[in-house]
């Protein structure tokens, strides 16, 4: 159960990290592509300096999950896994809620169950 959830959890800082790049760097390009719908195609310039500061945060929750994976003692890495999956299951329900459904299941619902499964390992 403990190698599942750092499956998991290091799945979840690619994923950020994945999001940190194209906020930050790829938000006129890919951005469009991946966030087509969200908004009309001419705001993507107009928002680039946003969309970066949200990849920055982004960046900071992967960087959490990261660190929680790296630290050797298994009660204070569950605790380190923990606040950040918390903070990626609220940001992804959130998400939904004022953005986009779909937040939900990229975003949240996957920190849920490895917030689930790191609870379950009870070191």
């Amino acid at each position: 159960m403990i190698f599942l959830s750092k499956i998991i959890i290091a799945l979840i800082a690619l994923e950020h990290l994945y999001i940190l790049w194209i906020e930050m760097f790829a938000w006129t390009s890919v951005g469009k592509k991946v966030f087509r719908g969200a908004m009309p195609p001419n705001m993507f310039e107009a928002t680039r300096v946003l969309a970066a500061n949200q990849g920055l945060y982004n960046g900071f929750l992967a960087a959490g999950l990261i660190w929680s994976l790296l630290i050797p003692n298994p009660i204070w890495s569950q605790n380190v896994a923990t606040f950040f999956l918390a903070c990626v299951a609220i940001a992804g329900i959130y998400g939904s809620l004022t953005a986009a459904k779909s937040i939900f299941f990229v975003q949240a619902l996957p920190a849920i169950i490895a917030l689930i499964i790191v609870l379950m390992n009870n070191n």
